[in-house]
């Protein structure tokens, strides 16, 4: 009878470290590209690749050589496409790289209770500007950004590198005031632009209600890794837009749920 090898199983230490270092880069890619527009560029890029080997193997050779052309270019035609993604994915290697500045980690692991208590005291100024604005029915959006990208929210906006504060957000958003009709950006837990003009989603099947305000609020987390918290003008209904799904109408102690998750 003849013995099976199992010479091929034998891992080392570095064989499963190496396992789980692409398995992390992967997911991180993931997160990236997950919801946004990228995702759907990649799925194209996929098929483009499956549609050549099918029609290499069936010996289809007008068709062959059309995509071999577009083959021979692809890894310059995924850094032109997912530039802004590799560029976010460098940003948070980089940002990740030192322990010591990223503090969430040692909180998570050692202080979860205390990191939580702190995070309810960075988000308690936000809700109650919210609430105040809910009753007098001022138009507001806000947008927390993972990583604030100085190419893509600069460009409009009033740098203002702020402390949170419940009057502070109140005033951005009166209707006299010039920093009003925009967007304000919300990373590193300071104010860091108000009156950003941000790119609208393309979906078409948003309910009627929902105006500029909200289309911006669903772009930038089409657009960005960053959630948008949209307070109606004309009702003083909340809204949280994460990934390109929005929840409507929802409640303060749900807000303070998911503030506390992503912010």
């Amino acid at each position: 009878m003849q013995s099976f090898d199992f010479s091929l199983f034998n891992f080392t230490v570095f064989d499963v470290l190496d396992v789980l270092l692409v398995a992390f880069i992967i997911y991180q890619l993931y997160n990236l590209i997950r919801g946004t527009i990228a995702a759907n560029i990649f799925i194209g890029l996929a098929v483009v690749c499956a549609l050549y080997f099918v029609v290499e193997a069936l010996k289809m050779k007008l068709l062959t050589g059309i995509l071999g052309n577009f083959m021979s270019v692809g890894i310059i035609a995924i850094v032109v496409v997912f530039q802004q993604e590799i560029r976010r994915f460098l940003l948070l290697v980089g940002k990740n790289a030192s322990l010591q500045r990223n503090r969430a980690w040692w909180q998570y692991f050692f202080g979860k209770a205390e990191a939580e208590k702190n995070n309810y005291a960075r988000i308690k100024p936000i809700i109650d500007a919210c609430k105040s604005m809910k009753q007098t029915r001022t138009g507001a959006l806000i947008v927390f950004a993972k990583i604030y990208d100085e190419q893509f929210y600069q460009n409009s906006c009033e740098l203002m590198d702020a402390k949170i504060s419940k009057r502070l957000l109140e005033s951005i958003f009166q209707k006299n005031s010039p920093l009003h009709d925009g967007a304000v950006i919300i990373s590193e837990n300071k104010i860091k632009s108000a009156s950003c003009i941000l790119p609208l989603t393309d979906k078409t099947d948003l309910p009627a209600q929902f105006g500029l305000r909200h289309r911006a609020g669903i772009g930038v987390t089409e657009a960005n890794e960053a959630t948008a918290l949209i307070v109606s003008e004309e009702t003083g209904e909340i809204s949280y837009a994460k990934h390109g799904r929005v929840k409507m109408n929802i409640s303060f102690a749900e807000l303070e749920k998911l503030l506390n998750k992503d912010f």
